[in-house]
């Protein structure tokens, strides 16, 4: 539209050799017209200038091991905090609720994050909601309706399943590690990175910013051999033991679906293991990361049918307990 505005402004002024009042008028006659027309655009178009600058993001909760008396599941504080600081607020979401309970939260919600932990992919309270969640999530994209996912470690090994209806993941000694990303070609088309300064980018291939915390992992040939997955996902970035290259980043080509089998929430907010990088690049990841996901969640427009209960469902109900030297800083029980 810019260059239409320049191309009609040097038309006018090549036409009248002395620029003078009447030159002013038109470029202002100019002006108006183009403000106009875009504004025109934009109504009929609806929803060129949209966004929810109020996003609620899920973050599904999994079974506790050892968890104190009458509470069975948790979150990670630094995952309610990884999505705060980007300007999102948060809702637990609950393992063993019905299949209509979780509808609803669906529909109310503008985004859900699947955290690591060590729930089974497929028996678990917390693979039952997200194979809930991706479902109704594959089915709103299709018809429209925007809803972004985000998979970290746990998180992306559960997607790989959802997608492949196989378990596909291999052994590797990746298990409390910082690593340099691989990025891979497609990194330079992806959403998730495009918006991320290149400096950045730069440190993020060059210097140790993402932990890992994983035993399991998506070989990269695997992903290859795997149509359900090759299909369905791009992957931007790899990893490796020495011996078996894995997956590291990924995002689906035709829905947001986003995944890191590395952990961008920790750098910023956990602090009892001396693996977890926190330099000032390792910092600026935790935050671009967050930033990218909330801004997908603002594309999303699903609303509590109240106020009431929207302020019932928040993360702020519940206090998190310093867990003291375990491996996170404070956790969320429910």
């Amino acid at each position: 539209m810019m260059d239409v505005v320049k191309g009609l402004r040097g038309t006018i002024a090549h036409v009248v050799a002395k620029p003078n009042m009447s030159v002013l008028f038109l470029c202002v006659t100019v002006d108006i017209f183009v403000l106009l027309f875009c504004v025109t655009v934009g109504s009929v178009s609806g929803l060129s200038f949209k966004r929810n600058d109020a996003p609620v993001i899920g973050i599904l909760s999994q079974e506790s091991y050892s968890p104190p008396p009458n509470v069975t599941s948790y979150i990670a504080a630094s995952y309610v905090k990884y999505l705060e600081s980007a300007g999102a607020r948060v809702v637990p979401v609950r393992i063993n609720q019905t299949l209509e309970q979780y509808k609803s939260l669906f529909n109310s919600l503008n985004g859900i994050l699947f955290p690591g932990g060590g729930a089974h992919l497929i028996t678990s309270g917390y693979a039952r909601a997200a194979k809930i969640f991706y479902q109704l999530t594959i089915e709103a994209n299709s018809r429209g309706d925007y809803f972004p996912v985000w998979g970290t470690c746990l998180g992306l090994e559960e997607l790989t399943f959802l997608t492949s209806g196989k378990l596909l993941l291999s052994s590797t000694n990746t298990n409390g590690v910082a690593l340099p990303l691989v990025f891979t070609n497609e990194s330079r088309v992806s959403k998730l990175f495009s918006g991320f300064p290149p400096d950045l980018l730069t440190a993020l291939a060059s210097e140790a910013l993402t932990e890992n915390s994983h035993r399991l992992s998506l070989a990269t040939e695997t992903f290859r051999n795997n149509p359900e997955l090759s299909k369905f996902y791009r992957v931007l970035s790899t990893n490796s033991d020495e011996k078996t290259e894995f997956v590291s980043t990924m995002e689906a080509y035709d829905y947001p679906i986003y995944a890191t089998q590395w952990h961008p929430e920790k750098n910023a907010f956990e602090w009892t293991r001396d693996y977890i990088p926190h330099s000032p690049n390792a910092i600026k990841t935790t935050f671009f990361m967050a930033d990218f996901f909330v801004n997908e969640a603002k594309k999303n427009f699903h609303k509590f049918s109240s106020e009431e209960e929207e302020r019932d469902a928040l993360i702020y109900n519940y206090t998190p307990l310093y867990t003291n030297g375990s491996a996170f800083e404070q956790v969320y029980y429910f």
